[in-house]
């Protein structure tokens, strides 16, 4: 694999990395978020700038997500 080739797959796995980390961490609130990936344009670009799609979720969710950072941020 050449040096280009493995800094792109380091970037990958360091997206999917956190995309994981993050739905442990949201996993252990009791939350899930039914779209959390990676963005699939990164798979496909040469030079990939990966971002983690949070996706979408219920109103619900995004209150129960809001209310979870809040006990975590100390208010």
């Amino acid at each position: 694999m050449t040096p280009d080739r493995e800094r792109a797959a380091a970037r990958i796995r360091e997206a999917e990395e956190a995309r994981d980390t993050l739905a442990a961490a949201l996993g252990r609130a009791g939350l899930q978020l039914p779209s959390l990936r990676v963005d699939i344009a990164a798979y496909a670009d040469a030079v990939p700038r990966p971002l983690v799609e949070l996706g979408r979720c219920s109103p619900h969710l995004a209150r129960a997500m809001a209310a979870a950072i809040e006990r975590g941020a100390g208010r």
